[in-house]
């Protein structure tokens, strides 16, 4: 009886053990993007509808910036004035200077994006009384 399980499980790692180059089957592709792609601008939309929310807490806050700081995309300012908007609701000033630390972060090697934004930002800024990173000094530590 051993004798018969060795000999067809020796029988069988050898089957495996064999290259099988000629079996080549093709690989299935498959589209899994039924619906239709969100536009730009409705991009944009839903995110500031996302952080205009009145009753947006701090833990949708962080959970909404920490989503879209993982898309691969640098936030539009119209949805950064929401976010910093919203910290202000929530009177999170540690939140407002993480956000504009996470998008300079985000811009990486392209040093144009965040000066641009933070000019595009800078009403805002003023007007929720902000600073940047930079004001405070803690971008040199």
């Amino acid at each position: 009886m051993f004798r018969a399980v060795f000999r067809l499980s020796a029988s069988g790692a050898r089957s495996l053990a064999r290259s099988r180059s000629c079996y080549s089957a093709p690989l299935a592709s498959r589209c899994y993007s039924h619906g239709r792609a969100e536009t730009e601008e409705e991009f944009d939309s839903r995110w500031v509808t996302y952080f205009s929310k009145p009753d947006l807490d701090a833990w949708e806050l962080k959970k909404g910036m920490n989503t879209l700081i993982g898309y691969d995309l640098v936030p539009e300012a119209k949805i950064l004035d929401s976010a910093l908007r919203a910290c202000r609701r929530l009177n999170d000033l540690a939140s407002a200077i993480r956000i504009l630390e996470a998008v300079k972060n985000k811009a990486g090697p392209h040093k144009d994006i965040y000066p641009y934004l933070i000019q595009e930002l800078k009403p805002t800024l003023s007007e929720l009384g902000i600073s940047t990173p930079e004001e405070l000094g803690i971008d040199k530590i």
